[in-house]
């Protein structure tokens, strides 16, 4: 039986979706038990969060080395590789009797996600070429990510409240399972590649070292705040790493990530479209969550269920985007969606502290995530137009990082500016205090999507090229031009 899906694009599709299912479902499974891991395991207030930020951490830093070792060492190796790591860790979390070793396990799970995430996609894009082919497969990863996420809420909310905290990371034992049945059924195993160049070692230190400290600084500003010194030394010294890996990658004979592939108008656009995306979606997520509980007093497994109709709308917009996108470029969903989500994140804006879920919740949460969901699979095609095979992890680390990234970066930054508008009022803990500071920050996030839309309409161009590159020259300077492309 397994021979038979050996090599068949919609097997591959599958274990692809399923691995990235299981990485996003982490991301936002934990957050709904750690009131409960806080009792169970004695946390500090200061330490739980430590629960959250070092997946964020690990998973930001390690996702450029992970998508350009799918290049060097195989994407099926990285795929197994990373799914056995998340697995056993996610398996060591579940049995954790003292803090650290949770702290730890979720470490080893965003090692494990930084593997697995680029080698997915980077599966898809060299199993499926460019053109409606390769956009529905994305439509399908990206509708299985986004639902990922906004299920973890509910599997959360559900397994705290009937099941026990431990199940949140004990439930993806099944699902790792799953997906190493389907990847070993459906991709043959690859030759091992011989390498003439050696590998770009202090690209990879700088690269992680940057993001790492990046990652790192952004997320303790929610106990040190942005105007201290602490916070401006991380981030100075991310600054310092990262200029240098610039320095290093423009001269490595190897590099961890080719500079001249941003010059690509779809690859630079198309990621710093994301970076925007992200920012808002994750930010939004956070505060309607917080709004749910807070303000209206939703339980946890309530609060999940009320992003049922989120993911549906994603999973709506996802397959209205992979029809528009099979015909046409993908600016024209990427524009649409953007200006959906600004609307619906504008609806979202007006909450009140009297409000409630049919009233102020259900409609705008299906415009945004339709909006959202006409975003996903076109931008990821669009940051892999035009890309080689021997280099489809690096551009999957690249889109990946500039996800998690943008996610990052626009929550700690948005959670800052709504603390701040929360914190000026008499009683911080008011649900009018409360309502104004979350409806501030999804104002500021329906302006990212704006700016989102405009990086659609003026840096990514306005057809479809060709077809990809496919040099034949090992030089990377011979490379066909791709249209788009500065020469």
């Amino acid at each position: 039986m397994y021979r038979n899906l050996r090599g068949r694009p919609g097997a591959v599709l599958a274990a692809a979706a399923v691995a990235q299912f299981v990485v996003a479902l982490d991301m936002a499974v934990v957050n709904v038990a750690l009131p409960a891991v806080r009792s169970a395991l004695g946390f500090t207030p200061l330490g739980l969060s430590w629960v959250v930020h070092v997946y964020a951490l690990t998973f930001g830093g390690f996702l450029l080395l992970g998508g350009r070792a799918c290049d060097l060492f195989g994407r099926r190796r990285l795929f197994v590789a990373g799914l056995v790591v998340f697995g056993l860790c996610s398996l060591a979390g579940g049995l954790a009797q003292e803090p650290w070793q949770l702290v730890a396990a979720r470490a080893g799970q965003g090692v494990g996600a930084a593997a697995t995430a680029p080698a997915a996609l980077a599966l898809l894009t060299t199993t499926f070429t460019e053109g409606p082919g390769r956009v529905r497969a994305l439509g399908v990863w990206s509708a299985v990510n986004a639902a990922g996420g906004a299920l973890g809420v509910l599997a959360g909310g559900v397994l705290t409240e009937y099941a026990g905290w431990r199940w949140v990371m004990l439930i993806n034992l099944p699902i790792v399972a799953a997906a190493l049945v389907l990847v070993h059924a459906a991709v043959a195993a690859e030759p091992r590649p011989v390498r003439r160049e050696r590998p770009d070692v202090l690209g990879a230190v700088l690269a992680t070292g940057g993001i790492g400290l990046l990652v790192y600084g952004v997320v303790r500003t929610d106990a040190n705040g942005w105007a201290s010194a602490a916070t401006w030394v991380d981030l100075a010294a991310a600054a310092v790493l990262l200029t240098a890996f610039l320095l290093v990658e423009s001269r490595a004979p190897a590099p961890l990530l080719r500079l001249g592939l941003l010059r690509s108008r779809w690859v630079a656009g198309a990621n710093l479209l994301v970076f925007l995306a992200a920012a808002g979606q994750f930010t939004a997520f956070y505060f309607v969550s917080l709004y749910l509980q807070q303000v209206l007093g939703l339980g946890a497994a309530a609060t999940g269920a009320a992003f049922l109709p989120f993911s549906a709308g994603l999973v709506a917009g996802t397959v209205v985007a992979t029809r528009v996108t099979a015909t046409r470029s993908p600016r024209a969903s990427l524009v649409a969606g953007c200006l959906l989500a600004t609307a619906g994140l504008a609806w979202f804006a007006r909450i009140g502290p009297h409000g409630g879920f049919l009233t102020d919740v259900l409609g705008p949460s299906l415009l945004t995530s339709v909006g959202a969901g006409l975003v996903l699979a076109p931008a990821a095609a669009a940051a892999t137009t035009g890309i080689r095979p021997g280099e489809a992890g690096m551009a999957s680390g690249v889109l990946n990082s500039a996800r998690q990234l943008g996610g990052c970066i626009g929550l700690a930054t948005l959670a800052t500016v709504a603390a701040h508008r929360t914190g000026t009022a008499a009683d911080p803990t008011d649900p009018a205090a409360l309502t104004s500071g979350y409806a501030l920050g999804l104002a500021a996030t329906a302006v990212l999507f704006v700016l989102a839309a405009v990086v659609a309409i003026g840096v990514l161009p306005g057809r479809r090229t060709a077809g990809p590159a496919t040099p034949t020259a090992a030089n990377p300077a011979e490379e066909p031009r791709l249209e788009g492309t500065p020469s």
